[in-house]
């Protein structure tokens, strides 16, 4: 066996089992494509530049496009031999047109190479979560229009506090979400900085253009100091970050959707496609998929912390290490896209149970809060009202009545300020058409901010 890229340094053959222990070609495959756009830009600004002629720059472009195209087909005959993508893609051309194919590596290195693949890769990749993230806020934002005057229960603590509609539940989901389409959106706009032409880590003596290369490539920029341009995955870990951040939202809105699907809530139900059953149980009608999607968010997680960890003690500037990143990338990549994919569609099957939901948020005194606030704005102190309130609640529990229940002459034994319109002030409706400001629950302010997301998820083309 004989490494064909580095070998002549050395004397003795690379061990079978080390060679099998650091090729990443059998990760890193998934970057030719990349790999190709990037020397095909390359190659056009070599030519550019004098260092190859235009007849060797069509030879070599013609050739790159065929080996993409052996690679499309899955005709290429790649091996491990030549440890990744980058050197497989050189042999590849070194099979189709000689020893020219070797000039594709002039002005550069492995080192500036593979961070530039993975930031066009990652960039293309983002571009789909962006999209599938205003899909899901489109779904959230029409769902939240239809339910803008349904009453729906708002928990603190897992108990019953407020009425809110569940539109504005569902707006609190958007708006989740729309911070992670802003950190995929950062997290472009960070790696769109092109690090071809650093070569190993000091530049090369050759005159080459790269903003020419930048250019083509859609990149904004150019990297201003080669030394990090190599050495750092800084936008691996923002990407992984802002992976973690949509799982971990994700996951919260399946944990309520599991909960609020539970027979003991009996909040919503969810469209059997994305439901199991029971291999024992006959009657069994399990939200498989929102659960699976809460528990995938442990593995994006992990590769959060495995990139972190891997990067945290490595000196400037290339160190192999870095090989390691892709695996975690590509990993969490996969896992999101899947549930990228299944959440909007999830979500649009969602069937609100109204009449439960409007019973259990009238439940539990939970228009206590509007109490205290009718009393302070007839000048009591806030403090002295809640205090009231907390009488109040305390004897309909002794009396195992509701709010509403109680006698106007028992309201008024806690305060003569209490009058027959303290009623209408306990009514679940009142009590959310109240809220009006912005972003409050209110049927009006909740129409707003769908409309607003709407409006702007329109620009984009969802409809």
């Amino acid at each position: 066996m004989k490494n064909v890229t580095w070998s002549s340094r050395f004397t003795k053959q690379l061990d079978g089992e080390v060679l099998d222990f650091s090729q990443s070609l059998n990760i890193d495959i998934v970057l030719y494509n990349a790999d190709i756009r990037v020397t095909l830009a390359h190659v056009d600004m070599l030519a550019a530049c004098g260092h190859i002629s235009a007849t060797e720059r069509k030879k070599l472009t013609g050739a790159l496009k065929k080996v993409n195209k052996l690679a499309e087909t899955g005709k290429i005959k790649w091996a491990a031999e030549y440890e990744d993508v980058h050197m497989n893609i050189e042999n590849a051309l070194v099979g189709l047109i000689g020893d020219l194919g070797k000039k594709i590596h002039l002005g550069r290195s492995r080192n500036d190479l593979v961070t530039t693949d993975l930031r066009l890769y990652l960039r293309d990749f983002i571009d789909i979560y962006i999209e599938k993230l205003r899909e899901t806020q489109f779904v959230l934002a029409v769902l939240a229009g239809e339910h803008a005057n349904s009453l729906f229960p708002g928990y603190t603590h897992m108990q019953v506090a407020q009425p809110v509609t569940f539109g504005h539940h569902l707006m609190a989901w958007s708006e989740m979400l729309y911070r992670d389409e802003m950190r995929f959106i950062n997290n472009k706009e960070i790696l769109n900085v092109m690090p071809l032409g650093s070569a190993a880590l000091s530049g090369t003596s050759l005159k080459i253009n790269r903003n020419m290369v930048a250019k083509a490539l859609g990149f904004k920029t150019v990297s201003k100091n080669s030394m990090d341009a190599v050495s750092d995955r800084d936008y691996v870990c923002d990407f992984a970050y802002a992976n973690a951040m949509m799982m971990m939202h994700f996951s919260r809105m399946c944990e309520e959707l599991v909960m609020w699907m539970n027979p003991q809530f009996a909040l919503i139900d969810l469209d059997e496609g994305f439901c199991t059953g029971s291999s024992i149980m006959p009657q069994k009608k399990n939200p498989d998929v929102a659960e699976l999607i809460r528990g995938k968010t442990g593995g994006v997680y992990g590769s959060l912390m495995g990139v972190l960890t891997l990067m945290k003690g490595l000196p400037l500037t290339y160190n192999r290490d870095m090989q390691e990143d892709k695996s975690l990338l590509f990993e969490s990549i996969d896992t999101t896209l899947s549930c990228l994919s299944l959440m909007p569609r999830m979500i649009s099957t969602l069937h609100l149970n109204k009449n439960n939901a409007k019973k259990i948020a009238s439940s539990s005194f939970s228009t206590a809060t509007d109490i205290a606030e009718y009393l302070s704005k007839k000048g009591m102190p806030f403090r002295t009202s809640h205090h009231i309130v907390g009488e109040i609640v305390k004897l309909c529990e002794k009396k195992s009545l509701n709010l509403h229940e109680l006698e106007l002459s028992e309201f008024k034994n806690f305060s003569k300020l209490i009058n027959k319109d303290i009623y209408q002030v306990l009514d679940p409706i009142n009590c959310i058409k109240s809220r009006k400001g912005v972003g409050e629950t209110s049927p009006v302010s909740v129409l707003r901010e769908s409309a607003a997301s709407l409006k702007r998820l329109k620009k984009f083309g969802f409809k």
